[in-house]
């Protein structure tokens, strides 16, 4: 597989996972810096311009709830899902679609306001509403969803590596993940595993 990021974006979760399930990959790193995003030669791999995608022999995968549980079905064996229970996959999906498309949306408010506005003062409010946003979410995630000490309860699954990509944007957002012990203790736990160590290197080599 051909696995495309840029670093310290959503990417990371699909790199740790990669690395979890011991997958065998080639990391290509997509310069945003030189806009290499919108390059045509990105274009044709991921039209939207964005990370992750993930070459596989079926086909390009692009969005991370969808790659992340293409790789948990891809390998059974590392058992990152409950994938015989539906009612437990569909809570891990849900979790994992929250962090997609409510926290990520909350953070890029920051760095990323041009795509829903182009007003200056536009710009500068939903940049200045990004921390109290954003702790708004982490209350949500640390109040309801993080059954301990990983998300879903006793076992590692592919919503881990997705939570630690989103804490590791909190400082940037101007929020003290201390504030949230549970999230800040997965981050610990998360950063103990010698695979995600590894990948985490790889990312932001």
């Amino acid at each position: 597989m051909k696995f495309f990021y840029s670093p310290g974006s959503c990417a990371l979760a699909t790199h740790i996972t990669l690395a979890e399930v011991n997958a065998d990959y080639e990391p290509i790193r997509v310069d945003f810096g030189n806009v290499e995003q919108s390059a045509d030669a990105y274009l044709a791999i991921n039209p939207k311009g964005r990370v992750p995608a993930l070459v596989t022999d079926a086909g390009i995968l692009t969005e991370t709830p969808a790659i992340l549980l293409y790789l948990a079905q891809c390998y059974p064996q590392a058992a990152i899902a409950p994938l015989a229970d539906p009612f437990a996959l569909a809570r891990v999906q849900a979790f994992n679609s929250y962090l997609c498309a409510t926290v990520h949306v909350a953070h890029a408010h920051g760095a990323r306001g041009h795509r829903w506005a182009n007003e200056a003062a536009s710009l500068a409010d939903m940049k200045a509403k990004v921390p109290e946003t954003m702790a708004a979410c982490l209350d949500l995630i640390e109040d309801e969803y993080i059954r301990g000490p990983w998300v879903m309860g006793d076992q590692f699954t592919i919503c881990d590596p997705y939570l630690l990509t989103i804490s590791n944007w909190l400082e940037r957002d101007d929020v003290d993940r201390s504030l949230f012990p549970k999230v800040d203790a997965h981050a610990e736990m998360m950063m103990e595993r010698p695979r995600t160590r590894a990948a985490w290197a790889e990312h932001f080599a």
